[in-house]
């Protein structure tokens, strides 16, 4: 691998670039919070070679999601539940749009 890919590297939000630690201080929560969301599935960090847990930007706005409704009273269980139907929502909403737009676009009688 090439310095050049390595950086490249540096603006994919699926890259698992931090380390639990790291992302547990960059949320202002705890390793074992990352842990809970990760048990019940809300994300799943992928491991280091040394088997490390391994998160990226993304995962970390999922879990910093969590961490707002923990924070505001919500149970993690019921948090994380919270963000997957959100999430689907957004997903069934995106493709709606895709649908209306491919049948605006189609010419009538089809």
């Amino acid at each position: 691998m090439t310095a050049d890919d390595s950086f490249g590297r540096l603006d994919d939000d699926d890259y698992p670039a931090y380390t639990m630690g790291r992302a547990a201080d960059m949320l202002g929560t705890t390793q074992g919070f990352l842990r809970a969301i990760g048990e019940a599935r809300l994300i799943t960090p992928l491991r280091s070679e040394g088997g490390h847990r391994r998160y990226s930007r993304y995962q970390l706005r999922i879990a910093a999601r969590a961490r707002e409704l923990v924070d505001q009273g919500t149970p993690i269980e019921a948090a994380c539940r919270i963000i997957i139907l959100e999430d689907q929502l957004e997903e069934a909403r995106r493709i709606n749009a895709e649908y209306r737009r491919a049948a605006s676009q189609s010419p009538a009688g089809d």
